[in-house]
């Protein structure tokens, strides 16, 4: 039976639930609002997630040790004690934001759906809810960093793609499996299409940078829900 219905656009607005979850889910920089102080926990845990926050804010080249460590609320000599140098924190800080990153792909409720595909496209939904606010509280503090520290730092640019690739490696199986139960057009495979997600998000970052405002990065995502759609036959 053929029918003149046509499915309805994505909206650019995240469904209600997928906004309700990305306020419980913790961000995945933690820290504080810009200007306060970090969250409670050991010194090396609190210059850490100030490094999540200054960074985003400043950019890692702007950002001192002196205001990481104000931010965290803790001595100069603290943060030597921990870190050798600035670069030396900016590793631990990648390897902290894959850590913070977990939660989104455990706790929000469309992790529990049974289809792949369902899970997937409430991934996207979820990050699109999660672009809200301040530029610095919603971008990625690795894809950031990374921007400017790729051709002087090795060890900060193999860390900032370990953190990536552990997104895409962390997206990849529900891909996996949608491919598996519904097909794909083109041959695409899933660590493809997770590492083509995480271009579009971290250029909706920067989208967002260049106008001060969320809503071009929205669009953006939209975009990459309806090419997913696409994909799998659904547009």
């Amino acid at each position: 039976m053929t029918t003149n219905h046509r499915p309805s656009p994505p909206s650019r607005r995240a469904p209600r639930g997928s906004a309700a979850a990305a306020r419980t889910v913790p961000s995945a920089g933690g820290g504080a609002p810009a200007g306060g102080r970090a969250a409670r926990g050991s010194a090396r845990d609190k210059l850490i997630a100030a490094a999540h926050q200054t960074v985003r804010r400043k950019g890692y080249a702007a950002t001192t040790v002196d205001e990481i460590c104000a931010v965290a609320g803790v001595t100069k000599g603290a943060f030597f004690h921990h870190f050798a140098s600035k670069d030396a924190l900016a590793v631990a800080a990648a390897e902290g934001w894959t850590e913070r990153a977990r939660p989104m792909f455990e706790l929000p409720p469309h992790t529990k759906l049974e289809d792949p595909l369902d899970r997937l496209l409430g991934h996207i939904d979820f990050r699109l809810a999660m672009l809200e606010g301040p530029i610095e509280d919603f971008t990625c503090f690795v894809g950031t960093m990374v921007q400017e520290a790729y051709a002087t730092s090795p060890a900060i640019r193999t860390a900032c793609e370990a953190s990536i690739t552990a997104y895409c490696e962390a997206l990849a199986p529900d891909i996996e499996a949608a491919i598996a139960r519904h097909g794909i057009s083109h041959g695409v495979g899933a660590m493809s299409l997770a590492r083509h997600i995480q271009a579009v998000l971290q250029g909706a970052f920067i989208m967002a940078k260049t106008t001060d405002d969320p809503a071009i990065a929205r669009d953006s995502v939209t975009h990459l829900k309806r090419y997913i759609l696409m994909l799998f036959g659904r547009g």
